[in-house]
Formats: C-alpha cells, sequence, structure tokens
C-alpha cells in the first residue's frame, strides 16, 4: 500500500495538478489584499510569498469573510470572531512574515458586554431585565409622561461618571408598569460600563425567600454582604414584600445601616415615602411599631432624591418593565 508521502509526490508530478496550483497561486498573488501588502513592504519578493502561501490564503479568506460578517454566533473564521493580521518583521537574513489573530469590533464588544454582565448581580429579578440592553430615549419615546424621569436618570448617571459615586441614591415612585425596573437597570448597565458593581433585589422575592435562607448562615452573610458592598443597591419594588420583623431590622436594617453616608441606594416603589414608612412600622407577626418604621426610613428618606415616574401601565412590552 502506497503512503502518504507517495501519492502526494504523484500529485506533484501530475501536469493538471500542478496547473491547478499555479493558477491558485496566481490568483492569490494577484489579489488587491496582497498586492497591497507588497506595496506597503517592497522588501517582500514572490519567492518569499511563496513559501507562506498558507498564511496569504488564509489571511485573504478570513478578510473576505469579516466583509460579509455573518454576525458573531456564524463567524466562519477558524477562531470565531478573530481575523488573520499579517505582519512583516526583520529578524535574521531577509523579512519574515508573522501572523497572529486579532479580535474583530464584533468580539470585543461581545467581552466588553460580558465584563459588564459580571459587574451586576440581581437576586429574584428577571435576567432579561439585564441582558437584553436598554435605550432610555426608547423608554421615555414610548410615553411622553415619563420623561422627566428618565432625564433624571440620565442626569445622575452622567454626574456620576463625571464626579464619581455620591452617597445620595435615587427613589423611583410611579404606578405599576411605569418603567421603574427598567431605568434601574439601564442606570446600573451603563454604570457598570464605567466600572461600577451593581446589585438589583426584587424585594417581593427575597423576603420570601429569607424565610428559607436564614436557616443557612453562611449564603445568608454571603448575600448580605453583597448587598452591603455594592457600589450600587436597587431594591425593586419596596413595600410590595411580606414583612417581617426580623427581615426589617436585623437585614435590611443592617445593609441600609451600612450603607448610609458610604455608597448609594436606589428604590422603586409604588408607595411614596409617607406611605413606605406606614408599610415598613407594620409587621404580621408584630403589628404596628411606628418606631422601628420611623428608624428604618432616617436610614433611606435623607439618602435619595425623589422621582416621580409617570406614565400608563405598559407592563409586557418591549422597554417598559415595572
Amino acid at each position: 500500500m502506497e503512503s502518504m508521502g507517495e501519492l502526494l509526490q504523484q500529485m506533484k508530478r501530475s501536469p493538471e495538478f500542478r496547473d491547478r496550483s499555479q493558477r491558485i497561486m496566481n490568483e492569490l498573488l494577484s489579489d488587491p489584499l496582497i498586492l497591497k501588502l507588497l506595496d506597503e513592504h517592497p522588501e517582500l519578493d514572490k519567492q518569499q510569498l511563496t513559501l507562506h502561501l498558507g498564511k496569504l490564503f488564509q489571511y485573504v479568506k478570513e478578510s473576505k469573510n469579516c466583509d460579509a460578517c455573518p454576525g458573531l454566533e456564524n463567524c466562519p473564521n477558524d477562531f470565531q470572531g478573530h481575523y488573520t493580521k499579517l505582519s512583516v518583521e526583520n529578524v535574521i537574513g531577509p523579512p519574515q512574515l508573522f501572523q497572529r489573530q486579532v479580535p474583530c469590533a464584533k468580539q470585543l464588544a461581545y467581552e466588553r458586554n460580558i465584563q459588564v454582565q459580571k459587574r451586576i448581580r440581581s437576586f429574584y429579578v428577571d435576567e432579561r431585565a439585564l441582558q437584553e440592553g436598554y435605550d432610555a430615549v426608547e423608554i421615555a419615546a414610548k410615553d411622553s409622561a415619563r420623561a422627566p424621569a428618565v432625564a433624571r436618570v440620565f442626569r445622575y448617571i452622567n454626574e456620576t461618571k463625571e464626579n464619581g459615586l455620591s452617597n445620595r441614591g435615587l427613589y423611583l415612585v410611579g404606578h405599576f408598569g411605569t418603567g421603574k425596573t427598567f431605568l434601574m437597570s439601564y442606570l446600573l448597565h451603563e454604570l457598570a460600563k464605567s466600572g461600577y458593581t451593581g446589585v438589583i433585589v426584587y424585594m417581593p422575592e427575597f423576603v420570601e425567600d429569607l424565610k428559607l435562607i436564614m436557616q443557612d448562615g453562611q449564603k445568608l452573610k454571603e448575600m448580605t454582604e453583597t448587598m452591603k458592598q455594592a457600589d450600587l443597591l436597587v431594591f425593586d419594588d419596596i413595600g410590595a414584600e411580606n414583612l417581617n420583623p426580623w427581615v426589617r431590622d436585623h437585614v435590611m436594617g443592617a445593609i441600609l445601616n451600612y450603607r448610609m453616608n458610604r455608597r448609594p441606594t436606589f428604590f422603586t416603589s409604588n408607595y411614596d415615602l409617607t406611605a413606605l414608612e406606614k408599610h415598613l412600622s407594620f409587621t404580621s407577626k408584630d403589628g404596628e411599631e411606628a418606631h422601628k418604621g420611623q428608624r428604618l426610613m432616617e436610614r433611606i428618606a435623607p439618602f435619595v432624591d425623589v422621582v416621580s415616574v409617570n406614565g400608563s401601565n405598559k407592563r409586557g412590552s418591549r422597554a417598559s418593565g415595572d
């Protein structure tokens, strides 16, 4: 049985094989990309190029793939999201042709987005609210009544990027479905691009789950430390939870007590501050304890700017949210 080497040698001796190889090489060397490479590096000669036909072929093929890019997920290049880049270097002897894989713009954008997402944690919030991307102009355009709230969030983002973190957050108040959660997710996403970490917590489910988590001291400690240490913390839909004294006094109280004067905390709610204080004063176990509600509000009200989010209920539509 003939070896692969013998078969290759026979192919090379074949006139048809030689003619086809010569035709492919001529087409490759006359490609505009290769002609441009020769124009930029006249020190290269044809003999040197023929030694690197594989590199040249991959360079041309991947450049054309990028020109007709089908999107990152369908990238046909050998190394997804990357293309071959050629460079000429004079090391020892004649100039040498080197190739390396370089990430394309779409790959770089994807990597930046992954880094942004890693900076944001969510507890009990639909992950789509953090991954689909946001356009606050789109949110405002769907209902002009909430444009002032969008403008206020924009201003907060710009001020933070210019001046760094404040100890004041925002308290977004409005009816169901007016876009409060999306606005806060937008804020977290935009500031994560600047390197800030963020946590968003959906309060009704968080409080319910704490009844189970309280049996696991380590998990509870890790969760509360994450909330304490995040640059930006959002309590989403506060006031809708079924509060108990332990959660109010030992979990929320501890988190807010640590963050005040240190890092900003944000809230979305259907209650204004007065109504929220009444809600925090009442628990299903101990009934009304006005002084404990007041104590918690002392850690909220002085450290937020209240923003009314007006508009009609568009829950379920794109870029609306609660």
